[in-house]
């Protein structure tokens, strides 16, 4: 009866400790070089070097992730080894958010501040996030139970990342943004989130209850050596992760900042509009969130990622089709561009193949931590967890790279450098809230055709490659499919029967 008490309320507690700490990625990842744009003036120099201040940064997570997980792996305390973590994590990410979007500095000085700021979040986030994903094979060693946590767990992230999406551009583009201007509403909007992140993770750091059967394990030194062998010698975590970076950097194109601009350039520069694009693109993905579980139960994984990959395939198809036949308001539906419409429906499609993608990677990287006990005598699942924000935040570097070399290539920075000056000016009060809004709108009537159907091509066409490239790499090599896992858990039980 206890456990099922304890059960029900870590179904609660451990997914809504996310909800503040997605508002924060996603900030970060989808708004950080859009806030940089819109607010900086920067030449191409400058731009390359704040790109590569995210991609090295996300290289040296290469062992700070791991280093993390080994932390983790030998921390002893009262609270266990995951919750200290959280809350260093946390705290110390949320002062790094608030300095990061309330800085006044422009030109060299702005470039050198946003890396060490960068650097900074790379080690602060790390810290709540490889404990927060951690613990889910510590709350139970059941699939289906873990089922539900990973699949309960995504659904309040993306709870807190439909929050965020929906509400940054609204009120930091267009005739809703607070104060008027970008650079007063990133401000804001990172105080918020600095405050919710801590908010929401306090009910996982003081309402879940884990299983601690590692206390009675010996503290397990720090060592690259054990972090090199469990990442090298476990086959399946290998081939997983690699087809899991190459899906996240597809999945990440569109939301890098490409899908904004090509937004804003084709259909007015207005916030809502992009909000109206991400909710109604991640507000199909909530079925995923709810129904995974049901749905994992009656179809294996490896059939459910087909239907996944038609799915997505034929919503970047329509989105293309739709870029390249219509023109931006030759016909309204609603008050709305039909050319709009059909763009969102595409990625309402296209969104819910790569979700449910992502569904299955996160799972079957949790499954590998049976797979090294199997094979190794050792579970290390700090050292395996710290792989999938390993990914996630390297596909962040990599798509972020891919959109600033597109700027570039499609004359981007021209126009965001004259719109982040009628930013700071509205900002200083040099100008009004309208004149502003009038002022972008006459500058955009100045991007060409091309410069659109750049950014077009770009967030559809290499998205949709790199999936079906991670589609075949895990059809092929990964085979702990659903049949080969429920043998390995008889197996190890059968191992600790016997002891």
């Amino acid at each position: 009866m206890e456990d099922k008490k304890i059960k029900k309320r870590n179904l609660w507690m451990f997914p809504l400790g996310t909800v503040g700490r997605d508002m924060v990625y996603n900030l970060v990842t989808g708004y950080l070089l859009t806030y940089v744009l819109l607010t900086r003036h920067l030449n191409a120099a400058q731009l390359g070097a704040i790109t590569a201040i995210m991609v090295a940064a996300r290289i040296f997570d290469a062992l700070n992730d791991p280093l993390m997980g080994n932390i983790i792996e030998r921390t002893r305390t009262k609270w266990g080894k995951f919750k200290p973590w959280l809350v260093i994590g946390i705290l110390s990410t949320s002062v790094v958010i608030y300095l990061t979007f309330n800085v006044q500095l422009q030109g060299w000085p702005f470039v050198v501040f946003f890396g060490v700021m960068y650097f900074l979040y790379s080690i602060t986030y790390t810290m709540h996030d490889i404990s927060y994903w951690g613990m889910v094979p510590a709350l139970s060693s059941d699939p289906d139970t873990r089922n539900q946590y990973t699949s309960r767990a995504n659904l309040f992230a993306g709870i807190g990342g439909t929050l965020a999406v929906s509400l940054i551009p609204l009120l930091t583009a267009g005739s809703q943004a607070i104060g008027g201007n970008a650079v007063t509403a990133y401000g804001v909007i990172a105080l918020v989130f600095a405050i919710l992140g801590p908010a929401f993770l306090a009910f996982t750091i003081f309402g879940v209850k884990e299983q601690r059967s590692y206390d009675s394990e010996p503290v397990p030194p720090v060592s690259f050596k054990k972090i090199w062998n469990t990442i090298t010698g476990n086959d399946q975590l290998l081939w997983v992760s690699l087809a899991f970076i190459i899906q996240q950097i597809g999945n990440g194109i569109i939301l890098s900042g490409i899908g904004s601009m090509y937004i804003y350039f084709d259909f007015g520069y207005e916030g809502g509009l992009f909000t109206l694009f991400q909710m109604f693109g991640m507000m199909i993905t909530a079925f995923l969130m709810i129904f995974y579980p049901a749905i994992s139960a009656k179809i294996n994984r490896k059939p459910l990622m087909n239907r996944l990959m038609v799915i997505s395939a034929i919503g970047y198809a329509v989105m293309l089709l739709s870029g390249l036949t219509l023109k931006a308001q030759s016909v309204l539906v609603f008050g709305f561009s039909l050319k709009f419409i059909l763009i969102t429906l595409g990625y309402m499609a296209a969104n819910f193949g790569q979700y449910g993608m992502y569904l299955i990677m996160m799972i079957s990287i949790m499954n590998t931590v049976e797979y090294n006990e199997y094979k190794f005598g050792t579970r290390d699942e700090g050292i395996i967890s710290s792989l999938r924000p390993f990914i996630t935040k390297l596909a962040s570097a990599i798509y972020a790279a891919i959109a600033s070399g597109t700027f570039l290539l499609c004359g981007v920075i021209q126009y965001t450098n004259e719109i982040s000056q009628l930013e700071r000016d509205a900002s200083a009060q040099l100008i009004t809230d309208a004149q502003k809004t009038s002022m972008i709108s006459d500058l955009l009537t100045n991007v060409t055709h091309g410069q659109t159907l750049g950014l077009l091509l770009c967030m559809t066409i290499p998205s949709c490659v790199l999936m079906f490239v991670a589609f075949l790499l895990y059809k092929k090599h990964y085979k702990l499919d659903e049949d080969e896992y429920n043998r390995i858990c008889g197996e190890l039980e059968k191992r600790k029967a016997a002891k």
